[in-house]
């Protein structure tokens, strides 16, 4: 029977498989977002970090989570390019470009940290402590403008994807309009920090990242436990999935025949 019902679901759903990549992996991103940046909070907020002795474990997962941060991001949209390239392959190619570009803003954050981390720990001979707390404070510099800067791709991202899942159907186009809120509400803020209008930790921030948030979180929890659309899928493929699944049932009770025969 279980063999019977996995041939019959892969048969009458080419994309299940690649939805529930792509879903786990969005989910690792926040897994491993969230953590890593409750983890930075010392190294970033306190000027005399670098001035410490000893190792800081707790930055270097922190900087271990954000390079996982990276690759799954970066996997979300390999993982889907399969699919959504039959609808769009521009918006599809393009989608995998802007999240390569995130993933390298904030590659470039996590290198920074991890120059913070071996200061500390090493230190320079003879070095001045106002030397270092200022290579220190420009390190982080760099990790904060890189931060806001990749971490508002996403509002790129979620015009590119957004745009093709509301069209296409693969999912509730109620999942993808949310994003496509984001896009003007985050971006705005993105663009008004870039021009110093705007500052984090502020109300116009958390309602411009709010609808990218839950953007993604409800798209990556519903492709790992729902899928696609099936009569979105069937569009795309060009064949009807309740079809498939009748013509599938044969070769379903073959299988589960030589499966009891085993």
């Amino acid at each position: 029977m279980t063999a019977t019902r996995a041939v019959t679901r892969a048969s009458s759903d080419p994309t299940r498989r690649t939805a529930f990549v792509a879903g786990v992996l969005y989910l690792i991103t926040f897994a491993s977002s969230i953590p890593a940046a409750l983890l930075l909070g010392p190294a970033l907020t306190n000027p005399d970090y670098i001035l410490g002795a000893g190792p800081d474990g707790f930055v270097r997962l922190a900087n271990l989570l954000d390079l996982v941060n990276c690759f799954t991001a970066v996997g979300t949209a390999v993982a889907l390019y399969s699919v959504t390239k039959r609808y769009h392959e521009g918006l599809a190619l393009g989608f995998v470009m802007t999240r390569m570009m995130e993933a390298a803003i904030l590659f470039t954050a996590t290198i920074a940290m991890f120059a913070v981390v071996t200061l500390r720990e090493n230190g320079v001979a003879g070095a001045d402590p106002g030397a270092l707390v200022t290579i220190g404070a420009s390190l982080v510099a760099v990790r904060d403008w890189s931060f806001v800067v990749g971490t508002g791709v996403p509002a790129l991202n979620a015009l590119l994807l957004g745009t093709l899942l509301y069209r296409s159907g693969l999912v509730p186009r109620g999942i993808p309009a949310l994003g496509l809120v984001g896009v003007a509400t985050f971006g705005s803020w993105v663009i008004g920090y870039i021009l110093g209008v705007a500052e984090t930790g502020t109300v116009w921030h958390s309602a411009g990242v709010a609808p990218i948030f839950f953007w993604e979180l409800i798209l990556g929890l519903w492709m790992t436990f729902k899928g696609f659309n099936r009569d979105a899928v069937a569009r795309l493929y060009g064949t009807s999935v309740n079809a498939d699944a009748a013509h599938s049932a044969p070769a379903a009770a073959a299988v589960a025949t030589k499966a009891g025969a085993a």
